[in-house]
């Protein structure tokens, strides 16, 4: 790497910023990069907003640097308010799930992010972005919206993160325009295999998203 520049640290990967306009994204832990590289680059050829593929090997993807604020900043910016911010994320998914899979051939499945929450969107000035697909699948679109519903209500019970009460709001405005969010306890064991969910707050977040929905 010609500038050993790191932008971004994230639970399992780190970014660096390369010569011109591209990063590189390393796993930390031996990985292979190759599925979500070939799901990228069929987003990327659908329309959907995600960075472009230069390189894919081993642990290492090397894509377009986006240059954008995460929702977010744009939050703490007062630049895109919370009710905005929950439209983009439903409208985001919309978009996602209308698209073909890549391998699978029944007309329910779709492909899921698996992790489409604020600081996984980048705005830019073209449209948003979405990054960070290292969780994506394919399966019920109704698991990838209750699995947005999961992280929000993560930050949201932890009284300690700073963030708490505007993530309890946003979850509430994401609810009400989500769609059907089909089994939260489903989505919430699975967040917490795939994501650093405390196993003593599961019944929280279950509860808290669960209350949401019900209104």
């Amino acid at each position: 790497m010609a500038d050993t520049t790191v932008l971004a640290a994230g639970r399992t990967a780190d970014v660096y910023a390369l010569d011109g306009d591209l990063v590189l994204r390393r796993y930390r832990a031996d990985w292979d990069v190759r599925a979500e590289a070939e799901l990228m680059r069929h987003l990327h050829a659908q329309g959907f907003p995600v960075p472009r593929v230069h390189r894919a090997e081993g642990r290492d993807l090397v894509l377009d640097r986006v240059a954008g604020v995460t929702l977010v900043e744009a939050f703490r910016a007062g630049s895109v308010d919370l009710d905005a911010g929950a439209r983009l994320l439903v409208d985001l998914h919309r978009r996602l799930h209308a698209l073909p899979p890549v391998r699978a051939t029944d007309p329910t499945v779709r492909i899921l992010h698996l992790d489409l929450h604020p600081e996984n969107v980048l705005l830019t000035p073209a449209g948003p972005v979405v990054i960070d697909w290292t969780n994506a699948t394919e399966g019920a679109p109704e698991l990838d919206r209750a699995m947005t519903a999961v992280i929000l209500a993560e930050q949201a019970v932890d009284p300690s993160r700073p963030l708490a009460a505007a993530a309890h709001a946003l979850l509430v405005a994401y609810a009400a325009q989500a769609g059907s969010l089909g089994s939260v306890a489903a989505a919430v064991r699975l967040r917490a295999t795939l994501g650093p969910l405390d196993a003593g707050r599961l019944s929280e977040v279950a509860a808290l998203v669960e209350s949401v929905v019900a209104g």
